[in-house]
């Protein structure tokens, strides 16, 4: 018998099988329910609209509508809104927009078994939770020169094979530019080559392909 104390979960991921995983840790709990399922950020919207839950557990890469633009939506809506990334990527950069974007929770999904209810209790009682690679992610890159906009542009289309000439007139810059650019985001990012930049920009978070 589930009381009315009982933390009320929305869960938002677009693999089934992992919300039947969650489902399934949930049920065994008494001071837990799952109130809501949803496959992309607009179900998400749409399921936080209609169940109100007391913790949202938010899966990232999202087709349709991702995990960030979700919570920054929710967020908007319902500033008091409580809202755990479920995710895969360790990268700095996306934990640290998740959190600007009101995220009070970021757990890697490989952790779920062993941390996901203790994360869902603490943010449920106002805490941040952050898992230790997480943490880790962040406080390794805490003191980096962070890429610019324009520098982050380049990565993209680095990452994406264009080479120099491709990359100038793309961007409507010179190919002096780009080398310019491409230098400093090797700097930045301690990269042996434009492979490994796109390689770190990757693993960080800074670019998506």
């Amino acid at each position: 018998m589930k009381s009315c104390d009982t933390i009320r979960i929305l869960a938002v991921d677009d693999h089934p099988v992992f919300r039947q995983g969650i489902a399934g840790l949930i049920e065994g709990q008494a001071d837990m329910t799952l109130v809501g399922e949803a496959s992309n950020g607009r179900e998400a919207i749409q399921q936080f609209r209609a169940q109100r839950p007391d913790v949202t557990l938010m899966d990232l890469q999202m087709p349709d509508m991702n995990g960030l633009d979700a919570i920054i939506a929710i967020r908007n809506e319902f500033p008091q809104a409580r809202i755990v990334v479920l995710t895969t990527y360790t990268g700095d950069i996306q934990v640290l927009r998740a959190l600007k974007a009101g995220a009070q929770g970021y757990l890697l999904k490989n952790l779920l078994h062993k941390e996901l209810l203790q994360t869902i209790r603490a943010v449920h009682a106002g805490k941040k939770a952050l898992s230790p690679e997480a943490s880790h992610e962040i406080a390794s890159h805490v003191a980096d020169d962070a890429l610019t906009p324009a520098e982050v542009a380049v990565l993209r289309l680095i990452a994406a094979g264009n080479a120099n000439k491709q990359i100038s007139y793309q961007l409507s810059i010179s190919e002096e530019t780009v080398k310019s650019r491409v230098k400093n985001i090797l700097s930045k990012l301690g990269a042996k080559d434009r492979t490994h930049a796109a390689m770190i920009g990757l693993k960080r978070g800074i670019i998506e392909l």
